[in-house]
């Protein structure tokens, strides 16, 4: 009686340990999170960006972060991480690397120095256009010219339009 006793209290530590092992097993999480803070930028008006030549990603000229407007989006990198937004103001939230856009990662670090000839593109045309810009390759194109005096017009003439009325919505 003894004998069974002990070999069936053997038994049921060694079950219970086996159970105790295994749930241990299955809920170890090893998360390693690193928090990279973003500095805050804040653009008072709707930027006017320029295109990185041979590319159809923008960036803001006139401020000292690099801010990319690609496929709807905007883009910051800090410290070798990549942060998108919906507004070229943020929100901004964190993106793994492999969801940034090859063509983001590949950029010229000597991007900034843009040709001559290359225009301030004014920010309710790159909201406007840039799906139609991407999709006919309107950059690829020699009319350029042509349609940034168009620009020029358009601008002036919401801007008028918007006079005394508060901003336009183009203009948020």
């Amino acid at each position: 009686m003894k004998k069974k006793t002990f070999f069936f209290s053997v038994f049921m530590i060694l079950l219970i340990s086996l159970v105790y092992t295994t749930e241990s097993r299955a809920e170890v999480n090893v998360n390693i999170g690193i928090n990279v803070p973003l500095p805050a930028v804040v653009i008072p008006a709707p930027p006017q960006v320029m295109l990185i030549p041979e590319t159809y990603v923008y960036f803001i000229p006139d401020i000292q972060f690099d801010i990319f407007f690609y496929h709807g989006y905007w883009y910051r990198p800090h410290r070798g991480y990549w942060y998108f937004s919906r507004s070229y103001n943020g929100p901004w939230v964190s993106i793994v690397p492999q969801r940034v856009p090859h063509v983001l990662l590949d950029i010229p670090p000597d991007f900034r120095r843009v040709p001559p000839g290359h225009q301030h593109i004014p920010y309710g045309q790159l909201k406007k256009h840039w799906r139609t810009w991407e999709r006919e390759r309107y950059w690829d194109k020699g009319e350029v010219k042509h349609r940034e005096k168009e620009w020029q017009k358009e601008e002036r003439w919401e801007h008028k339009k918007s006079k005394g009325k508060g901003k336009d919505k183009d203009w948020r």
